[in-house]
């Protein structure tokens, strides 16, 4: 499987940016999806996910109601709507993937099967 990350770009302060994450498979067939970030000298992080087989998604505290995550299985796509972006949301997105549910414990850690190439979200002041 093959995910493609687009989206990215510069954005102001308070504006708003949607991703996109093709993937090269069926989307159904993908349990759970997920967008995690990494700014320039720091480790990746956890973003949000969505789990399709219970229908409920989950956000880092640092973007929660400010973010959104969906997908949309006819396009084999997942999103991240990003609303009321500050600096500290400039990264490089990744999108990732994994073909079983992943345990509430695992959610937001790195034990994904796939991931994308990253885009590069910069939020200028």
């Amino acid at each position: 499987v093959q995910l493609q990350a687009s989206g990215g770009g510069l954005v102001q302060v308070g504006g708003s940016l949607r991703l996109s994450c093709v993937a090269s498979a069926l989307t159904y067939s993908l349990n759970t999806m997920a967008w995690f970030r990494q700014a320039a000298g720091k480790e990746r992080e956890f973003v949000a996910a969505i789990d399709r087989s219970i229908g409920r998604s989950y956000y880092a505290d640092s973007v929660k109601d400010r973010f959104t995550i969906s997908r949309d299985k006819t396009k084999n796509t997942l999103y991240l709507q990003m609303n009321s972006v500050s600096p500290e949301d400039t990264a490089v997105y990744y999108c990732a993937a994994n073909v079983n549910r992943l345990a509430l414990s695992a959610v937001r850690g790195p034990r994904y099967d796939y991931w994308g190439q990253g885009t590069l979200v910069t939020v200028s002041s």
